[in-house]
């Protein structure tokens, strides 16, 4: 993770110049040329993260063979309004046929994912922060990333977010499926029994 500028920095900090700022304990987004700081995940927002990521890679290796890479907290190298843009979603998930098979890299992902996953902190709700998730999720989808899930523990919900057509919200035992992660399936209750949120 990059650190955060001691000093605020100008609206100018290129790709390069955001990756070459010293590692840090803080995670840092690149938008509109400044490096900012994500806020630390606390025991909720990081109990239904961990529980995700055991979903999601029980359902990518169940054939033995991985289908892709899910990434908790990897930073992607996309584009926001005609500039580089360095979002840290809380999960992703990119196939293999996306990564570049030679891709050794250590550092962003570099192509769009299929999947960024949000989690909202349990401080804030989707309705008090509504305007700007959905924003959020627009640029992803502007960007190349064909799915956004936003999920918000207090109100234990999952909402998809697809590139042409309406979000959908699920709750309780409505299914979460889709043709973009094959035979994966889960419920907004099935996540957060896990998470030991109900």
């Amino acid at each position: 993770m990059v650190q955060a500028p001691r000093k605020a920095t100008s609206n100018n900090l290129t790709l390069q110049d955001f990756l070459a700022l010293p590692q840090g304990d803080i995670a840092c987004e690149l938008l509109n040329g400044h490096a900012i700081p994500k806020v630390s995940p606390q025991r909720f927002h990081s109990k239904t993260q961990k529980t995700l990521l055991i979903r999601l890679e029980s359902w990518n290796t169940a054939s033995g063979h991985p289908l892709g890479e899910v990434g908790i907290e990897w930073s992607v190298t996309l584009k926001h309004q005609g500039r580089d843009w360095v979002p840290v979603p809380e999960l992703l998930f990119v196939s293999c046929d996306r990564l570049p098979n030679n891709w050794t890299d250590d550092g962003p992902c570099p192509v769009p994912p299929e999947l960024a996953i949000e989690i909202i902190s349990p401080d804030q709700t989707f309705g008090e922060m509504a305007e700007d998730i959905a924003e959020r999720a627009t640029d992803y989808l502007a960007a190349g990333i064909s799915r956004v899930w936003i999920v918000d523990p207090k109100a234990k919900s999952i909402t998809v977010f697809f590139p042409n057509a309406i979000p959908i919200t699920h709750r309780s035992d409505s299914l979460l499926t889709d043709e973009l992660l094959p035979s994966f399936q889960l419920t907004a209750q099935q996540l957060f029994d896990q998470a030991g949120l109900n």
